[in-house]
């Protein structure tokens, strides 16, 4: 049949993640062909719309979108289906439950900005550029002020080769704070986006003969400075910050100063992923508690080793960096059908907990918490199947936990500290995005 459908919209930074030439898959897994749209049209979206509409939509089948001043018009549509009102009825006490949650949330968040403009430490620019985010997609009231004043802020920590910190944990300072400055949707940071996307490009590293992967390292990203090898949470929010800017900056085989090299990345990142067939370094383990999990850079994981009777050193997987490395391969435009996905998704299902960061107990649990709930929604789950065959509602359950974990005033904070996690400002942050995916995902 042949759909029309027609939506107003008034503030999505993520719409314009999704527009550019060619076949995309939406964060809920569908299959969209899209016209080229100019960005400037989206600078007055917001980010819970695409949750609302579009990706609401569950097209099944090619769709082009067209773009009118003020409303978004989807045509052309072979099938579509309309989520069921049974369905939504049921979830509509679950949506409120998660959306009074998010309120109160925003709004110590929002009490807690420095009246220079930044959030909890002035010298990691990261921090407010989650806090804003978090800010930005909040579907229950509008943070322009603080919001704008925070990423005044930010765009104050940029420096003239493109990098935007201030003086510690360049790349990952500068990856967080241009997904900030990319979410506000407002053009006159453009210039500033894209000197950014070349500096983090400029960061891959690329050890012994240049232009040759001759280091289990090459193709991922550092923290910078005086950090010289890659590990998997830089790599990650390089990725990130490169794939949801890419919309005027060129697709995944571009070449040119913002094209990043996307197969060397790849090789790190399986460099970094416990699966003999496409790792053949001695401390990869085959044995089915870490296998096809994921290290946090090639001969180290915080998760620590095992030794077996014969002197062999294997290293352990845990959730982070796993739920890392299966969001870094999507972005990485690999399909769910490939043997590296296949097996990250199978060690996450073994180890799916939601009460604690698996192989590292409470350490890191938020951000694990926040990295689950981007990795299973960009990837289009709706129900995880875990390893004992049950299918489990994964959004309800990850947004039970995170209401539970609340504290009365609204903020979160892990009692173990690792990670900078005592910081109510960073966990908080990490769960407000948590929830918001969540709720922009329910039917």
């Amino acid at each position: 049949m042949l759909a029309v459908a027609k939506f107003n919209f008034a503030d999505s930074p993520s719409l314009s993640h999704r527009m550019g030439e060619g076949v995309r898959r939406t964060g809920d897994g569908c299959f969209v062909r899209f016209q080229f749209v100019k960005r400037s049209l989206f600078q007055h979206t917001k980010d819970s719309f695409v949750r609302s509409t579009v990706m609401k939509l569950h097209l099944l089948l090619i769709a082009t979108l067209t773009m009118t001043r003020g409303s978004l018009v989807v045509v052309a549509a072979e099938s579509l289906r309309v989520p069921n009102p049974a369905t939504s009825a049921a979830n509509a006490s679950f949506r409120h439950e998660i959306r009074h949650s998010i309120q109160i949330g925003a709004r110590w968040l929002e009490a807690q900005q420095n009246t220079n403009g930044f959030w909890s430490i002035s010298n990691h620019p990261a921090i407010t550029a989650l806090a804003v985010r978090a800010l930005l997609g909040d579907p229950t009231a509008g943070h322009k002020g603080p919001a704008e004043k925070g990423l005044r802020w930010i765009f104050g920590c940029s420096r003239p080769d493109g990098s935007i910190h201030r003086g510690e944990l360049p790349n990952y300072n500068t990856a967080l704070s241009l997904l900030a400055l990319h979410s506000s949707a407002d053009p006159q940071y453009q210039p500033a986006i894209q000197k950014a996307r070349r500096w983090l490009v400029s960061q891959q590293i690329d050890l012994g003969e240049k232009g040759k992967l001759d280091s289990p390292f090459d193709g991922g990203v550092g923290y910078g400075g005086k950090y010289d090898h890659s590990d998997m949470n830089n790599t990650l929010v390089a990725l990130e910050a490169l794939y949801y800017s890419r919309d005027q900056h060129g697709e995944r085989n571009s070449s040119g100063p913002e094209a990043l090299n996307w197969n060397a990345a790849i090789r790190f990142l399986q460099n970094c992923q416990q699966l003999p067939s496409y790792n053949k370094q001695p401390w990869v383990s085959d044995d089915p508690t870490s296998r096809g999990g994921f290290v946090y850079y090639p001969g180290m994981s915080m998760a620590g080793a095992d030794t077996n009777s014969d002197g062999h050193v294997a290293l352990r997987s845990y959730g982070s960096a796993s739920y890392a490395g299966l969001l870094s391969y999507i972005y990485a435009d690999l399909k769910p059908d490939d043997p590296r996905v296949v097996a990250v998704m199978d060690w996450l299902r073994r180890n799916f907990s939601l009460q604690e960061n698996p192989g590292m107990g409470p350490q890191g649990l938020y951000y694990y918490l926040h990295l689950m709930t981007k990795a299973l929604h960009t990837a289009g789950v709706d129900r995880l199947e875990l390893a004992d065959g049950r299918r489990l509602d994964w959004r309800k359950e990850v947004a039970m936990k995170l209401i539970d974990l609340q504290q009365a005033n609204g903020s979160w904070q892990n009692e173990n500290g690792r990670w900078w996690e005592k910081d109510p400002v960073l966990v908080t942050s990490y769960s407000l995005l948590a929830l918001e995916l969540i709720d922009r995902g329910l039917p």
